[in-house]
């Protein structure tokens, strides 16, 4: 909070309301845009930096993650749109969503809140700033880009670990309920898988900043919204002609996922397909395809010996 404090010395007169505070911070701090004066004005107007950060990391995930996918829930009563489903002939529910929504929900109060709550300390500890203004573009889209590639490299092996026998129906086989995916039930797990793939998507920013020196909180908040529309486009059951794996193809998509769901092995990557590519753990017909080519190719090799 020092680097905020002094950048908004002598701007501050204690108002009572937040909006006061803005008034305050935008009166002073005109080379701020919008965003960096009601961040300062949050902050300032709390005078707990935890709890700050706290309330405003809860309400982020929540508003983004069920935001994200009520459009798949418009969607999925579309006639139109079935089209680009992928299991098409499986559409969830509403009382399915709703049992759902309710699990996923009382996890995020009971195992990521408590998280969240660590979060502040535990960055600030290691570096990570919360000030203003706020990093360059640049700056935030190549860390992003990096924590993208590292929670992928984490998710892909812990999640390959967890369908191991007994780790599978002690710990991720409540992620399986659901052999055709949908939005909400992209954090439809086990309170131990929940904390464990988290650890991918914080531990990497954490890891990130005690080694540079560099991170801020406006940037992890960009990281985790892109996160989660990650992890919820993936789970949406929905392959549009525009998709992102159309446009990047290594990237993993909702048709990667939805195979694994379907298949319930195979495709363990969150956002990348180059580790299933490489370590020969796709799943799905074309992988498939792939594998009796090379096998055949091989046995013509051998007999043309």
């Amino acid at each position: 909070m020092a680097t905020m404090n002094a950048t908004l010395a002598g701007a501050f007169s204690n108002p009572d309301t937040y909006l006061g505070v803005f008034e305050e911070v935008s009166k002073y701090n005109v080379q701020l845009n919008v965003v960096e004066r009601l961040w300062a004005a949050w902050y300032l107007w709390m005078q707990n930096d935890t709890l700050a950060t706290g309330i405003m990391s809860f309400m982020m995930h929540e508003i983004v993650y069920f935001g994200r996918c009520i459009p798949y829930m418009v969607l999925d009563r579309i006639p139109y749109f079935n089209r680009f489903k992928i299991q098409n002939q499986k559409i969830p529910t509403w009382k399915e969503q709703w049992e759902c929504a309710s699990l996923v929900l009382l996890s995020h109060v009971t195992v990521e809140l408590p998280q969240i709550w660590l979060f502040h300390p535990i960055a600030t500890y290691f570096g990570m700033d919360f000030g203003v203004p706020f990093p360059k573009i640049q700056t935030m889209a190549l860390q992003i880009a990096v924590f993208f590639v590292m929670e992928d490299t984490w998710h892909y092996w812990f999640h390959r670990a967890l369908h191991y026998g007994p780790l599978y129906k002690m710990i991720h086989k409540l992620h399986h309920t659901y052999s055709a995916p949908f939005g909400l039930a992209a954090e439809y797990a086990s309170p131990i898988e929940t904390m464990l793939l988290a650890l991918g998507s914080v531990g990497g920013p954490i890891l990130w900043v005690s080694l540079t020196g560099e991170l801020h909180l406006f940037t992890m908040y960009m990281w985790i919204i892109g996160r989660l529309f990650q992890a919820i486009d993936s789970h949406s059951g929905y392959d549009f002609p525009w998709s992102l794996r159309h446009i990047l193809p290594f990237w993993a998509g909702a048709k990667h996922h939805d195979v694994h769901h379907e298949k319930f092995i195979g495709n363990y990557a969150s956002s990348f397909t180059w580790w299933d590519w490489a370590l020969d753990t796709e799943s799905g017909p074309e992988a498939m395809k792939r594998r009796r080519d090379r096998k055949m190719k091989a046995a013509k090799a051998k007999k043309a010996q």
